[in-house]
């Protein structure tokens, strides 16, 4: 097995670039007689001739004009490993905070493209309510989150809006029943607004499952034992939006807001660039992009 030495396909591409060894020697800071070494180890490595020396201008072969086609393509490639790896400017550790019912789809397809353009920092992904998002912001303990709220705070940014609608399970009943039976997190945001509108319809209501799991909420609706609400763009696939005709209040729509620490950097303002491409992307026609 024979390796290629980058440093002689380095030098190859300079005579290529520069049209000579002499201005390739000097683009380099090598001696003139330094690069006529490593053209002819290249040479003798691949049992090629790679340069025309018969004139007094030097000019590639056939074979070296291939070779510099793939030695661009391999010098890129190293330059970009060495990069990536080597570089220190941007490392470390990154909190985002996101409710769990908004993380799909757009949160994982940022992480992606971030782990891509910044591979040495380590982002953790917390997913709570709002409520405790905003609490551990305002601690220090996350650096960045989302939030879904009727307003926008303090600081804050919104990303985009959504209807709040009613689910339940696939061809479910339960929205029929009265008192209507509801599952909700005792910390969920929706909790108030749904409660809120029922009382102010005159809805007779009754909660189903008293828990902070958001699972044990998500299998009592889809057994259809009770109905919820989530964001339009946020429903999973055993649960689907519930049409009531009418016979329920609607819901509204809710922001979904970014808040940042303050001292931002790079890495934050890109992730936070990432997330504003994301969610915009996914409230309007055409399929979403995630530009790094």
């Amino acid at each position: 097995m024979r390796n290629l030495d980058t440093t002689t396909l380095r030098s190859l591409v300079a005579v290529a670039d520069q049209g000579g060894v002499t201005r390739a020697a000097s683009a380099l800071n090598l001696t003139q007689s330094a690069v006529s070494m490593q053209i002819k180890r290249l040479e003798d490595m691949l049992g090629l001739k790679l340069m025309d020396r018969a004139n007094r201008r030097v000019s590639l072969t056939a074979s070296g004009e291939q070779l510099v086609g793939y030695a661009r393509r391999i010098l890129d490639l190293n330059d970009e490993v060495v990069g990536r790896l080597t570089e220190e400017t941007y490392e470390g550790e990154l909190v985002l905070g996101v409710p769990h019912d908004i993380v799909y789809p757009v949160v994982p397809r940022v992480l992606k493209a971030l782990n891509a353009a910044f591979p040495r920092v380590n982002v953790q992904l917390r997913s709570s309510s709002t409520v405790v998002l905003r609490e551990a912001l305002g601690k220090g303990e996350v650096d960045m989150i989302l939030t879904t709220e009727q307003g926008v705070g303090e600081g804050g940014e919104t990303l985009t809006e959504m209807p709040l609608r009613w689910t339940g399970a696939p061809d479910g009943v339960a929205w029929k029943r009265r008192p209507l039976r509801l599952a909700f997190c005792t910390c969920c945001i929706f909790r108030p607004i749904v409660l809120h509108k029922l009382d102010e319809a005159g809805i007779d209501w009754e909660m189903a499952v008293e828990s902070e799991d958001d699972r044990a909420v998500e299998a009592v609706v889809s057994a259809d034992l009770a109905i919820g609400a989530l964001l339009e763009n946020s429903l999973p696939p055993y649960l689907e939006a519930v049409n009531p005709g009418g016979l329920l209040p609607d819901l509204g729509v809710q922001k979904i807001n970014l808040y940042m620490r303050g001292g931002r950097d790079k890495v934050l303002e890109e992730l936070a660039q990432m997330l504003r491409n994301g969610f915009g992307a996914i409230s309007a026609p055409g399929p979403m992009l995630i530009s790094a």
